[in-house]
């Protein structure tokens, strides 16, 4: 869904919202493409675009997140299931998380060189998105984007975060499945992250199951989840996905991770929690925008000078500002 015709690319785009979230709709992938630019580059249409969106039609995408360190094979493994969902018959959607150039904020390292092998499938739409200095491995734009897709048709989409370690936890909120993958020679991978990723797996792959310390790796998860308590373990699955190999396993977990979802109400709470999470995000920010906008930074540094010279406890000096802001 990444390329298109040389009959669509001389078709301009509409300069309607409503159109072009109606050609999305039809799976138009310039359409789509240009929607999720409106939401990366924070466009004043942002607000219009999400109520076209939203309008009369539920999430029904099935949100996949895919995280771990960097060097585990995030991108290799993403274009391992994305064949895999795509032998099923499902319309595919990948959000490629990559760390900011510091000079143009755009993508560093553009997955989509490294899925190819999709890059003519019309069902298919793969987005590289930038960091943009967004700490927990996912651009601030990531919820919007995942609603262009849904509203694109795609029925799986697929979110890899940027590869950062224990920071990457963001996707827990974000997505029905949170897959974490580790790969022997990582160093002490289980133990050094296990206060961080590790504890926000659904699914665990040990991805480049065919090298020496691989069954150690899987061992040490075993050994971890014995000690987890609830309805749900994460189950462990070994592949080697520059090969395919183990892709109808992963499907499989995560297909019976989806059916608990489904069957506990989990999958219900954590759309709930991802909804309250973005209203809460753009609150925050309009906030910190209506304060721009009536006091700038005089007000606040006033306030700033009074608490350092111990006239003012913070607290109080939040409350002022908050009653100045109406």
């Amino acid at each position: 869904m990444e390329t298109s015709s040389p009959a669509a690319r001389r078709d301009p785009l509409p300069t309607e919202v409503s159109e072009l979230v109606a050609q999305a709709r039809q799976g138009r992938p310039r359409a789509v493409a240009r929607l999720i630019s409106l939401v990366e580059n924070g466009s004043p249409l942002l607000r219009e675009v999400t109520a076209e969106l939203c309008a009369a039609r539920p999430s029904r995408a099935r949100v996949i997140g895919l995280t771990g360190s960097p060097g585990v094979g995030k991108s290799t493994s993403t274009g391992m299931l994305v064949q895999a969902f795509r032998k099923l018959g499902r319309r595919v959607g990948v959000l490629a998380v990559d760390p900011s150039s510091p000079f143009t904020g755009g993508a560093l390292l553009g997955d989509r060189v490294r899925m190819q092998d999709h890059a003519t499938d019309p069902e298919v739409f793969i987005r590289s998105m930038a960091s943009r200095g967004h700490l927990g491995g996912l651009s601030w734009a990531t919820p919007q984007a995942l609603r262009v897709l849904d509203a694109a048709g795609c029925e799986v989409v697929l979110v890899e975060t940027v590869g950062v370690g224990q920071a990457e936890v963001d996707i827990a909120s974000l997505a029905d499945t949170t897959v974490v993958l580790l790969a022997p020679g990582m160093g002490d991978g289980v133990q050094a992250a296990k206060a961080g990723i590790l504890e926000v797996a659904d699914v665990f792959v040990v991805n480049k199951a065919d090298r020496d310390g691989a069954q150690a790796v899987v061992r040490e998860l075993r050994n971890m989840t014995a000690q987890i308590e609830g309805p749900w373990r994460p189950p462990i699955v070994t592949t080697v996905a520059s090969r395919g190999e183990g892709a109808e396993d992963v499907v499989a977990a995560l297909d019976a991770h989806l059916t608990y979802l489904e069957e506990s109400g989990e999958l219900g709470r954590r759309r709930r929690v991802r909804a309250r999470d973005e209203i809460e995000s753009i609150a925050v920010a309009a906030l910190r925008t209506r304060f721009a906008h009536l006091h700038g930074d005089r007000r606040l540094d006033a306030l700033a000078e009074r608490v350092v010279a111990g006239g003012l406890d913070p607290y109080t000096a939040a409350d002022e500002l908050m009653d100045a802001a109406g």
